[in-house]
Formats: structure tokens, C-alpha cells, sequence
């Protein structure tokens, strides 16, 4: 059966989702974090959105790939990636709010008077 097509099964329609429609879907957050990254250069938080937003394109294609295989390493790959971007925000979001707390504002150019 090829990806996309649509198959008809007992009168009732049903489209395939195939591994293009996942790696599109990834390709699509993948550049909306990026974007996220370059075109926002403010807010601290829009930057750790985007950064989550690339780690969940690589995790849905470790998914869709591992299905795809019959593999279950994409899925535990997946769950590695899951483990780090959830260190990664609680960390990113703790350093955020001390920061706010001591000098009233989260822009990125403020926090480049950090350097010791």
C-alpha cells in the first residue's frame, strides 16, 4: 500500500497516515522552532518554547521511524529526549525566575550583563 492513499474497506473510506505525513509534521516544528530561535531575540521563555519545539520534532520522528522499523530503539531514544527537555525547562525555568527576581525583567539583552 502506498503512504496517503486512500483504501476502501466494507463501503467506508479511510486515509493512510505514512511516514511522510510524520516527518512533515516534524519538519514543520522543526523550522517553527528555529524560526522561534532566530526571529525572537526578547523573551527567554519564547527561546526555551522553541528550544521544546525542536526536541519534540526529533522525538516524533524517533517515533514515527521506530514504527516504521518495527524498532523500538526510536521509542526509547524518545524517552531519553523526553527525560532531558524536562531537566532542560525546570532548570531553564528555574534559572528564569532567580533572574526575575533579582533584576526585574527576563530580556535576553539584560542577561548578556551576566558575564563575571
Amino acid at each position: 500500500m502506498m503512504l496517503g492513499m486512500a483504501t476502501v474497506m466494507g463501503g467506508i473510506t479511510k486515509m493512510v497516515i505514512g511516514l511522510a505525513h510524520y516527518l512533515t509534521v516534524g519538519a514543520i516544528l522543526l523550522v517553527l522552532g528555529v524560526f522561534g530561535i532566530f526571529l525572537n531575540r526578547k523573551n527567554v521563555i519564547v527561546i526555551l518554547m522553541s528550544v521544546e519545539l525542536i526536541l519534540l520534532s526529533v522525538n516524533l520522528n524517533f517515533v514515527a521511524f521506530s514504527a516504521w522499523l518495527d524498532d523500538l530503539t526510536g521509542q526509547v531514544f524518545a524517552m531519553f529526549v523526553l527525560t532531558v527537555a524536562a531537566a532542560e525547562a525546570a532548570i531553564g525555568l528555574a534559572i528564569v525566575v532567580i533572574y526575575f527576581r533579582n533584576r526585574g525583567s527576563i530580556e535576553v539583552e539584560d542577561i548578556s550583563t551576566l558575564k563575571g
